[in-house]
């Protein structure tokens, strides 16, 4: 079976050819919704291997064909019959070509081409996504080029989590050099080693920028020793970062924030970046976010500083769609409690896109809003999940569930969270959003479209 796809992208032949060469390539390409992570990316495309993680311990390794290789034109890559590592099988066929054609003045047609027994649908809806993710992100970077935004070089911590990894992708692929700063021994050129209590003088030499996004998970019960990992994983560290970037020459820090600042419930009216003060009453997360956003401020206007205002990221890679997705696809989700509960959600890719606007855009300074322009209740949510997977959801949830887990507190804070946020900053700015619904949303994160 032969199943093929192919899209124009505003680009020529050697730019869309580099973009697929560069690190993070498969893991802007990989579908979320698939049970995939990206091991090891092929180092040439080619003749080099690239090796996929599979669900119990199992590789998809995947040789590049050194024969069918043409610079700026095309490359294939196979699974070999002992690519895939674990099953006692050579049942599986996959050979993927990827094509690149002239199409007019700097325009390139993108085609792909796969050879498979994998159901005509997984491949279907795998390359509907492909397509569609290339042409926003090239869409993205191209808005960032024409603002005047040049290769940088730019620090990122938290890579190697949900957002960071994903961001690292796809500035990478964008044409830009990622520094990793871990907290282990550097396992490459592009990692340097951070104490975040104590960072190194020389940390970020020859960055232009600093992405912040380390931090201990907020989610989890308030006891008082997560409270403390939560606040020393942020506060401290943070400020330190801060100052040492406006030390350094560094000329944008973004840091990672969130729209807990305005309580947990943001009352009747929606709240922006302006409104200075949580809607509601003080608690907890609002004085980490408060504590947070001042320590990303520490060097005072000698460094612009953006902070990142993050609602709740929706990705079935993780956070509360990769809890709430098997549950749905089971049959038995539902709304919590009442379902009018209000959710400010931001898409993952929208996400990186806001952060790259930060990097770029020299307007935008102090707190931005990260999240949809609509935001959704939870009823609206529930069913545009249940209708997304193809499920019913009849099954309520009642509030006192999420306490069982999170404690009264973490349940107050975090599940049963009612707030509304408009992202002002980004509005007024003409920012574009990938999908500013959240039906748009899970339709993409989940290939329902």
């Amino acid at each position: 079976m032969i199943i093929e796809r192919s899209s124009q992208l505003p680009a020529d032949p050697s730019a869309v050819f580099d973009w697929f060469s560069r690190p993070g390539a498969i893991v802007r390409l990989l579908p979320p919704w698939l049970p995939l992570k990206a091991i090891r990316e092929a180092a040439s495309l080619e003749d080099g291997t690239a090796v996929l993680g599979i669900p119990g311990g199992l590789r998809w390794v995947a040789k590049h064909q050194h024969l069918e290789f043409s610079q700026n034109r095309q490359f294939v890559d196979q699974l070999e019959p002992e690519g895939l590592r674990g099953l006692p099988t050579r049942a599986i066929k996959w050979k993927h070509e990827h094509f690149f054609e002239p199409a007019g003045t700097a325009a390139t047609t993108v085609s792909d081409r796969i050879e498979s027994n994998v159901p005509r649908r997984r491949i279907e809806q795998m390359l509907v996504y492909r397509h569609r993710q290339l042409a926003a992100d090239f869409a993205a970077h191209r808005s960032a080029a024409e603002a005047g935004m040049a290769p940088q070089v730019i620090a990122v911590t938290g890579s190697s989590g949900l957002v960071g990894e994903a961001l690292c992708a796809f500035l990478s692929t964008g044409g830009h050099r990622v520094i990793k700063l871990v907290r282990h021994a550097p396992a490459s050129p592009d990692e340097r080693r951070w104490d975040p209590d104590n960072p190194a003088e020389n940390l970020l030499e020859g960055c232009d920028s600093v992405i912040h996004l380390a931090g201990a998970s907020i989610f989890g019960r308030f006891t008082q020793e997560h409270r403390q990992a939560v606040l020393k994983s942020r506060i401290g560290p943070t400020r330190s970062l801060a100052l040492l970037a406006s030390r350094s020459g560094v000329s944008t820090f973004v840091s990672a924030s969130a729209i807990g600042i305005y309580g947990a419930s943001t009352g009747p009216e929606a709240v922006e970046e302006s409104d200075a003060e949580p809607a509601q009453s003080r608690d907890f997360l609002v004085e980490v976010v408060q504590g947070w956003e001042e320590a990303a401020r520490a060097a005072g206007p000698d460094l612009r500083s953006v902070q990142i205002r993050t609602g709740v990221v929706l990705t079935p890679k993780g956070g509360m769609l990769a809890v709430l997705r098997p549950l749905f696809a089971a049959g038995v989700g539902g709304k919590l409690g009442s379902g009018q509960q209000r959710l400010s959600w931001i898409g993952l890719d929208d996400l990186l896109d806001i952060y790259l606007r930060a990097l770029w855009d020299g307007q935008l300074s102090g707190p931005v809003n990260a999240v949809a322009p609509h935001m959704a209740s939870n009823a609206e949510f529930t069913n545009a999940l249940a209708h997304a997977l193809k499920r019913p959801a009849v099954i309520p949830v009642p509030e006192a569930a999420p306490k069982v887990l999170l404690g009264s507190e973490g349940a107050r804070l975090l599940a049963l969270a009612d707030q509304w946020v408009i992202p002002r900053k980004l509005l007024d700015a003409g920012h574009v959003f990938r999908n500013e619904r959240i039906e748009a949303e899970l339709a993409h994160s989940l290939g329902a479209r």
